[in-house]
């Protein structure tokens, strides 16, 4: 390893990385505007001037220059001090003095480095550039007259997100970053794009002139609108969430973030259940917390407990769903499930529904395989790890489904079950290749699960996976934030229980009589028949018209809570606002009812309920690791038929209450609607 002197310092760095990388090592900062970790190198802002001997007698860009052995590297000198008054000089000629009314402000690269090598005047005379802005859809808010030109943005929307629509025209001080056609960005991951940016050039658009950031309260929390468990940050001031931003977790989500769990969360400002609704001669009438337990009461005496029955929405925390299976089993039901799309897996070996290889295994994966799935829109930043992947090289990527742009080549082998049973019986080319494959990874999606013959199928998937000391290449793609968690603590039916097919054939046939929906709104509530219907959760949606009494619950961003992400790593987030009204925490909802009920639940706190948790699974006593799952017997070997697998997922802006309620989704299928007619 090469041993290179920093500012009169030894230190020994690894081989090939650069003089910036190095320096960074040695905990020595270099102003930097171009360079990004995650994207390559461009050397174009020449902010990051350091002085190397030997070497040409000027400073030199340190992000695009590697190390070498007995090299000396100086940061502080007086040569480099004024080359980077010098750049940053000629960056300041035509920025617009917009400080005061920027969305950056307080945020700003350009800002902070201009306190260490600004001037306080400009020896510029000329008339500064104008630059018209440009449209990139409902998320991005461009301000042109701003950029330095760095061309982050070009390199994530080329490199990250895949899709090649920005870039660079005309030269000198002609030269203006925009979109090759115009029209609004067609990614999923078109935020990140302000967090990149070092300057106010690209800003948040639903977010626009709304709050400066220093008069936020910053939250840490869990995304909760895929399974990837995506760790963020919530902005709030008041009682409402001003903004969500990603933070930094290599394991899960690098420092991405889907638009979706970005821009959803101005939907948590409407279509709220702020008080509890009793229904009353066919209408729903506000009531006191007293009135709908009272009714709840009234409705559950002398009806048996297998007359009783549960679902469990996408998006609940652990907790509330262990309240709710506790008293479930305190009334005698086992009529409860947290699979409302009908997907058949079991609480079984954990293996069996885990991506056991890891988020950050699609690294070391070298033949993908993906089963009924769309990533893209399944869990936008889990496929641009698969980009990611594919850029890397030497790893070949099929699919057996839907035929959908993943943003990264894919061999297409076939739409259903007569494709992967080809596979499995060594017909198709790609079989040799996962044969040969030392890390192969097999992706299963919800598309393959959720529909009648899933079980067969995923028996089918298991055969191809391979599976040793080293290396488990079955993975499950999940869409739902709640469906590992809900499995982890048994929130299926049982001994003789009802799932949710069988619910709503027990509803319609009034076999069940009172079903209680826990957030779940993504079935059809028409087949819920005459029962009484229970309905807790946050949003008047599906669930809460159809509902016979509503309790007010709290959003994810208004309660801490537990979640298990797709790969089994259990995250904690916390409560950045109250929920509104006399809306309440799930857990409390259900502690609270039980004691109506004369079936009261044995905890009173959130730490007695954790607790709780660590005893009926350990895997909850690993906060913020991705435990293994236990390997077995899993799925059913039978007929299946020919459908071609689907994705759940045919709008990805719309897929929970949140996001249905929200203006800014709203706009961003208008948009996408809108291109894709002008195609």
């Amino acid at each position: 390893m090469p041993i290179v002197k920093i500012d009169g310092r030894e230190i020994e760095v690894p081989a090939g990385i650069t003089i910036l990388q190095a320096c960074e090592m040695a905990g020595v900062e270099i102003p930097r505007f171009c360079y990004h970790e995650r994207l390559s190198i461009a050397g174009n802002c020449r902010m990051c001037l350091v002085e190397v001997k030997p070497g040409p007698p000027k400073p030199q860009a340190s992000c695009a220059m590697p190390v070498a052995d007995k090299q000396e590297i100086i940061t502080k000198s007086e040569v480099v001090q004024k080359a980077r008054r010098g750049v940053m000089e000629f960056l300041l000629i035509n920025h617009p003095l917009d400080c005061p009314i920027c969305d950056q402000g307080g945020e700003c690269d350009l800002q902070d480095q201009a306190m260490g090598y600004g001037f306080d005047r400009s020896r510029y005379h000329e008339n500064k550039r104008a630059v018209p802005d440009k449209e990139l859809g409902p998320l991005v808010k461009t301000s042109m007259n701003r950029c330095i030109q760095c061309t982050r943005c070009v390199r994530f929307a080329a490199e990250v997100a895949g899709v090649e629509e920005l870039g660079a025209t005309g030269r000198g001080e002609g030269m203006e970053i925009t979109t090759y056609v115009r029209h609004a960005l067609t990614t999923e991951l078109a935020g990140n794009l302000v967090d990149i940016c070092p300057v106010g050039a690209l800003t948040s658009k639903p977010y626009a002139y709304e709050a400066r950031s220093w008069e936020l309260r910053k939250t840490e929390s869990i995304d909760v609108f895929d399974a990837l468990g995506a760790n963020i940050r919530v902005d709030a001031r008041g009682g409402q969430v001003m903004r969500v931003l990603p933070r930094l977790n290599d394991d899960v989500n690098e420092e991405w973030l889907g638009d979706k769990s970005r821009h959803a969360i101005d939907g948590l400002r409407y279509q709220r259940l702020d008080r509890p609704y009793v229904r009353t001669k066919g209408k729903l009438v506000e009531a006191t917390w007293d009135e709908a337990f009272a009714a709840i009461t009234a409705r559950l005496a002398n009806v048996e407990g297998d007359k009783i029955a549960a679902i469990v929405g996408d998006q609940c925390d652990a907790e509330s769903m262990l309240a709710l299976k506790d008293l479930m089993t305190a009334l005698g039901s086992p009529n409860i499930d947290c699979r409302q799309d009908g997907a058949k897996l079991e609480a079984g070996p954990r293996g069996s529904y885990l991506f056991n290889a890891g988020i950050r295994g699609i690294d070391q994966a070298d033949a993908i395989l993906l089963i009924g799935t769309n990533p893209r829109w399944e869990s936008p930043v889990l496929n641009a790890r698969l980009r990611k992947r594919y850029l890397s090289g030497r790893c070949a990527i099929a699919s057996v489904g839907p035929a959908v742009d993943l943003t990264y080549p894919v061999e297409r082998l076939g739409a259903g079950p007569a494709t992967l049973r080809d596979l499995a019986d060594g017909k198709l080319g790609f079989a040799e290749k996962l044969k040969a494959a030392r890390n192969p990874l097999i992706i299963v999606g919800m598309g393959a699960l959720a529909r009648d013959d899933g079980a067969a199928v995923l028996a089918l998937a298991r055969s191809l996976a391979v599976v040793n000391d080293d290396w488990n290449g079955f993975a499950v793609l999940h869409t739902a934030a709640a469906r590992v968690g809900g499995l982890d603590l048994g929130v299926v039916p049982g001994e003789r229980g009802r799932d949710v097919a069988g619910i709503l054939a027990g509803a319609q046939s009034k076999e069940i009589e009172v079903v209680y929906l826990l957030a779940a709104d993504e079935f059809d509530t028409s087949k819920l028949g005459k029962a009484f219907v229970i309905y807790q959760g946050h949003h008047g949606d599906a669930g809460a018209h159809r509902a016979d009494v509503i309790l007010p619950g709290a959003a994810y961003a208004e309660k801490p809570g537990t979640y298990v992400n797709m790969e089994g790593r259990v995250q904690q987030g916390f409560r950045a606002n109250f929920p509104p009204g006399d809306a309440r925490e799930d857990w409390a909802i259900l502690r609270a009812l039980s004691e109506r009920l004369g079936k009261t639940l044995p905890y009173d706190t959130l730490d007695q309920v954790r607790a709780r948790l660590v005893a009926v699974n350990r895997t909850f006593a690993a906060l913020e690791q991705q435990s293994p799952g236990a390997w077995g017997e899993f799925g059913t070997a039978g007929a299946m038929t020919d459908a071609p697998f689907v994705s759940p997922i045919s709008n990805y802006y719309m897929t929970d209450p949140i996001s249905r309620a929200s203006k800014t989704m709203a706009e961003c299928v208008a948009s996408r609607q809108h291109l894709m007619a002008a195609e």
